[in-house]
């Protein structure tokens, strides 16, 4: 089990890390804090794959207001959800799995949003990150998301020695103390996009320059 103090500390210089970089939630966590509604947590976590922000954040809008709830969106083509969502990441492959998804949950869950992570996960396109946001943001429920950034942010400072993300977070379940479950991904995918970035990261900038093994790290600035 890795120290609380220890993580505790982590979490508050990090955090004020990037507040002094100006760094923004985000785009999925932005919208889930309009109300935590899983259907918006499922939606925009889909779109968000292999996706920058931005385009995220513009996409779920402009979908969002033509299918504000999962029985609107089953009832439009695929071919008008991946326009809409255009140009996230392979738009049309997620057209079809979101009209596939909003199908699913409508005819097998009572159009509601599953709240397991087995259930998650036999949905069309979900993965472990798509699946552990749902039920992290839209329902409180005690989850590790590690997408690219948790993981190789783990592997970097040395709480893991792992070689994918499933592997990841199925050890950060069994050394991460479940108060750190929720906010680790939030702050993880902040501090990789500003900060610990994939490649050549902004070691000088961290307040765990020093301190922290860098593993794998093969240049840094």
């Amino acid at each position: 089990m890795i120290d609380e103090k220890y993580l505790d500390e982590i979490f508050v210089s990090f955090s004020r890390t990037l507040e002094s970089l100006g760094s923004p939630l985000p785009s999925v966590s932005l919208i889930a804090e309009e109300n935590n509604d899983p259907y918006r947590v499922l939606v925009s976590t889909l779109i968000s794959l292999r996706t920058k922000d931005s385009v995220t954040m513009e996409a779920s809008k402009r979908l969002f207001a033509i299918a504000p709830d999962i029985q609107t969106l089953a009832s439009l083509d695929s071919e008008i959800i991946a326009e809409t969502i255009k140009p996230a990441g392979f738009y049309r492959r997620k057209g079809t799995d979101l009209k596939r998804i909003a199908n699913i949950i409508i005819e097998e869950y009572g159009g509601i949003v599953p709240d397991e992570l087995q259930t998650l996960l036999s949905l069309p396109g979900v993965g472990i990150k798509t699946a552990s946001l749902v039920l992290n943001l839209g329902y409180g429920k005690a989850a590790i998301c590690v997408d690219c950034h948790v993981h190789e942010i783990a592997n970097r400072l040395g709480w893991v020695d792992t070689k994918s993300a499933e592997e990841t977070e199925r050890r950060l379940r069994e050394i991460l103390p479940m108060r750190f479950w929720i906010p680790l991904n939030e702050l993880l995918v902040r501090y990789g996009q500003k900060v610990c970035t994939p490649v050549s990261p902004f070691c000088s900038k961290c307040p765990e320059n020093g301190r922290c093994p860098q593993k794998g790290v093969q240049r840094q600035r």
